[in-house]
């Protein structure tokens, strides 16, 4: 499975307030309990670099963000969509460069072969990069706490930080820079932000 997958309807999901009283209620079952909305925003437009194929730059002008406990959704106003899980998501950050604020991604696209890896260990990593600009900047950090949240309930599938560490070095020869942040952007490795919301109790998952 890819990183990123088209959709045209979005995930079935339920609030904050709305998961509290499933739970109250004590379900047969909690594995039925939809995933829980953590932001919502509208009027955002996104970049993928390389593009997804049978997603336009039309589909990407404008749309809906949603931040959802199981996965991070985009749904266009054409009615396109894609969503991500989190463990493809190797890294994340606020970024207010010259280009605008936005929040900028790193996706692993090899999430999904088999045993989660490329099939030649010495093969660099293909990557994507998600790039997503919200009409209001205001709304940059509530996004990127709402993402950091979430990605901390999906820990690295490998189970080896010292993997997630090698993901950010050695990039040669491949089409992307290695992305060191300046004093314009927040860098936030996803396997930091895990590590520190899987053994801080200050962020409770909803």
């Amino acid at each position: 499975m890819p990183a990123v997958n088209l959709i045209t309807a979005l995930p079935n999901f339920v609030t904050k307030e709305e998961h509290t009283t499933l739970v109250a209620s004590t379900p047969s079952s909690f594995n039925d309990i939809p995933p829980v909305i953590r932001h919502k925003e509208e009027n955002v437009s996104v970049t993928l670099d390389p593009p997804l194929e049978n997603f336009s730059n039309q589909n990407a002008v404008q749309g809906t963000l949603y931040v959802l406990t199981s996965v991070l959704a985009f749904m266009s106003t054409t009615g396109a969509g894609f969503q991500i899980e989190y463990p493809a998501i190797t890294l994340h950050a606020v970024s207010r460069g010259e280009s605008g604020p936005s929040i900028y991604c790193q996706l692993d696209e090899s999430i999904g072969t088999e045993n989660g890896v490329a099939a030649d260990d010495d093969a660099v990593t293909d990557m994507r990069e998600l790039t997503i600009v919200p009409q209001n900047p205001e709304s940059l950090e509530a996004i990127f706490e709402a993402l950091s949240q979430c990605a901390s309930l999906h820990p690295d599938p490998q189970g080896d930080e010292d993997d997630l560490d090698e993901a950010f070095v050695d990039l040669n020869g491949s089409p992307f820079e290695t992305f060191n942040g300046d004093e314009n952007e927040e860098l936030s490795e996803v396997g930091r932000v895990r590590s520190d919301f899987l053994n801080d109790n200050r962020f409770a998952p909803y």
